[in-house]
Formats: structure tokens, C-alpha cells, sequence
């Protein structure tokens, strides 16, 4: 990247345009048969098993895993276009966010030749689902701090410790459980941590929903107790695990979700002021542009990707710009329509929802005040 702070925004090859067409007329489609019910952090929120199997037979699952894993060996970019649209009107796409985001990528990179064979195509199949294991009740962002604990044992590993805000995970097969496999060194808090494929429905998993406030159950917690690893579902190489956490935040933090969660209300906000339901605004136009490069600065990460740069500065930039953007949309929709009664069910779902998930956009994949730290490191203004 040199002196960029985000890098060079990569020419979209020409079947794109081709693509997003495809997809959106695939979208239009199910809306109109009732198949799909536009939402709000959709990715999050909304876990349906036979939407996942759709995209999956249109190809739209597993894109970037190559052909020899059961993958359509497409670019980081062609997932972008695919993504982003499934996003932009609030797709039920949660069953096989996690494991086509992130993991599929992370096991190509440091998975072993079984591991891939094992998980990748039935990833691709919108079969295999995964959860995210790396917070805890005592480490969220600081994930240096993490205490379930690895013990070496004859064949594998016991792993003991607690995970929270997991994510689907009382619905998905398997998580990557970020551990500690060496004692604390004070002098290198990085060091000694490792990743581990834990199976979510084996024995001594236990997972206690957590309840949102509208009744919603989309967090876990999960309970390790001394539950074993045999040696072949190590996740690349013992001691390596920071390094390899932080090469999955990059797929994890710098994605379309981190800024079209609330485009859904935007847009309905939108045909409420075409209706005349709600006041014309010029604060419209500023959502609208910051959405605009936001994309641009997605796509970009998503090139250097693609072409196995570093992207991590920039992935924690989109993050912290993009759940910004997308909280303060809920915001502004919610001033607009103040003791407004005439608005239809749809719209104020819609803004019920965005208000309800707008205190965790600038919390998940790192908070903003860790995030600021990890760009200013970036620029070398701290260590």
C-alpha cells in the first residue's frame, strides 16, 4: 500500500456489470413471490437455511473458493458485486455469512490439505455453517487477553474457556476458537495464542442463547469444558494464532456489511418522501455520497484481497466509517418520521429494527476506539 492509507480502487473487470444484473433481477424475483422480506443487518439477523441453498445452486456461495474444492474460482470482486446487492435490499443471508466471508478464505490460506477437502465444499454447497470464537466476557476487542485455555494432550488438545456474542452459534456446525496454548508472556501478549476448529455440537460444547431486547436470538454463549481437538482440526500453526486472527479481520471488518445494513430503511425512507409521507431533506444526498465512497473504499480492500496485499489499516478505516454511516442512517430516519402516524408498517419495522441494531454496528469485528488504534498504528503514529 506505501503511503495510502486505503489502496488503489481495482478496474472492475466487464462481466460485473453483467453480474449485478443477474442478481438483482434474482432478488426482484423472490420479493415478488413472497420468498424474501427485505430487512436490517440482515447478516446478522435473518438465518434461513433454503435462501442460503438458492444462492448456493446460483452460484453465489463460495465464489472465491477455486474449482478443485467444489468452489466457481471467481474473484474477491465478483463476491463483492454478489454481496453487496443481496445486502442492499436486505437479504436473509445470515446461515452462511460467517463461513463464506471469512473461514472459507482463512482455510485456504492456512488450513491443511484435509482441512479444505473437509469444510470448503460443503461451504459451497450452503451446507457447512460457522460461528465466530474469538470474544469473551472479559475480551472483546482485546483479543490479546483471550483465557480459554489449550492444554496439549495425547492426540490433540483440551480446550477450556467461555465465548461470548457467537453469533448462530446454537445453529452452525463449527467455530474457530481463538485459545491460549502457552502461558502469558507480558512481553509479547501475542504470542502463545492459537486457533483451533472446534465442533459447536460435540461434547462438552454447551451454548446459552443470548436474548436480544426485542425478544430476538441471534448472540450465544458458548462453554468449552475441556472439550477435545484431535491435532488434524489445529487451524494452521500453534503459536501463530495472532496472525492469523488478524488476517481474518481483514475479510471480516472490511466487507458491504460494515455499511449497507441500513440502506433498506434509507431507500424506504426515501419512497416515504416521494409519497410525500415524509419532509424532503438535504441530508439525503450527504448519506447518499458517504454511502458512495464507502463502496469505493470496500471495493478497494476487496482488490487487495484479490491480489494478497495487506489490508488491514484499511479494512479498520471501512469499518469504523461504514457502521458509523449506517447507524447515524437509523438516526436520521428516526428524526424525520417523529409523530408521523400515516407511515406504513413496513417503514417503521424497518427503523424499529435499525434503532434496536444500531448500538452493536460500531461494536462487532472491534469498537470504534480499538479501530482508531489500529489505523493510527497503521500510519506508524503509535506502536
Amino acid at each position: 500500500m506505501g503511503s495510502r492509507l486505503v489502496p488503489p480502487v481495482t478496474p472492475e473487470p466487464p462481466d460485473l456489470a453483467a453480474l449485478r444484473t443477474r442478481v438483482r433481477d434474482f432478488l426482484r424475483e423472490q420479493i415478488a413471490r413472497g420468498v424474501l422480506t427485505p430487512g436490517v443487518d440482515t447478516w446478522l439477523t435473518r438465518w434461513d437455511e433454503d435462501f442460503t441453498r438458492a444462492l448456493a445452486a446460483q452460484g453465489w456461495v463460495g465464489m472465491t473458493i477455486p474449482t478443485e474444492y467444489g468452489g466457481h474460482g471467481r474473484t474477491f470482486l465478483h463476491r463483492f458485486v454478489v454481496t453487496e446487492e443481496l445486502l442492499a435490499v436486505g437479504a436473509p443471508v445470515a446461515a452462511h455469512w460467517v463461513a463464506d466471508r471469512q473461514i472459507a478464505p482463512t482455510l485456504l490460506r492456512f488450513g491443511t490439505e484435509a482441512q479444505k477437502r473437509r469444510f470448503l465444499p460443503a461451504i459451497v454447497r450452503g451446507e457447512c455453517y460457522f460461528g465466530i470464537g474469538m470474544s469473551e466476557p472479559d475480551s472483546g476487542s482485546d483479543l490479546a487477553s483471550v483465557r480459554t485455555r489449550a492444554v496439549r494432550v495425547d492426540g490433540g488438545w483440551r480446550l477450556t474457556g467461555t465465548k461470548v456474542w457467537t453469533s448462530g452459534a446454537h445453529r452452525a456446525h463449527a467455530f474457530f476458537a481463538l485459545a491460549r496454548s502457552a502461558p502469558l508472556d507480558t512481553a509479547d501478549r501475542h504470542a502463545g495464542l492459537s486457533q483451533f476448529i472446534v465442533d459447536l455440537r460435540g461434547p462438552g460444547v454447551t451454548i446459552r442463547p443470548i436474548t436480544s431486547m426485542n425478544g430476538a436470538h441471534h448472540f450465544n454463549e458458548v462453554f468449552l469444558d475441556d472439550v477435545f481437538v484431535p491435532d488434524d482440526l489445529v487451524l494452521g500453526e500453534i503459536g501463530a494464532g495472532w496472525r492469523q486472527v488478524n488476517s481474518e479481520l481483514g475479510y471480516e471488518r472490511s466487507g458491504p456489511e460494515r455499511f449497507l445494513s441500513t440502506v433498506p430503511l434509507l431507500a424506504e425512507t426515501v419512497a416515504a418522501m416521494r409519497q410525500g409521507l415524509l419532509p424532503r431533506h438535504t441530508d439525503t444526498g450527504r448519506y447518499v455520497a458517504r454511502l458512495a465512497g464507502l463502496h469505493q473504499m470496500s471495493l478497494a480492500v476487496s482488490g487487495a484481497l484479490e491480489r494478497g496485499e495487506p489490508a488491514d489499516t484499511a479494512a479498520a478505516l471501512v469499518k469504523l466509517l461504514g457502521t458509523t454511516t449506517e447507524g447515524d442512517i437509523a438516526e436520521y430516519a428516526d428524526q424525520l418520521s417523529d409523530d408521523r402516524a400515516e407511515l406504513s408498517e413496513r417503514f417503521t419495522d424497518l427503523l424499529a429494527t435499525g434503532l434496536l441494531q444500531r448500538p452493536g454496528f460500531t461494536l462487532r469485528g472491534g469498537t470504534n476506539e480499538i479501530l482508531r488504534g489500529v489505523i493510527a498504528r497503521g500510519l506508524g503514529m503509535r506502536r
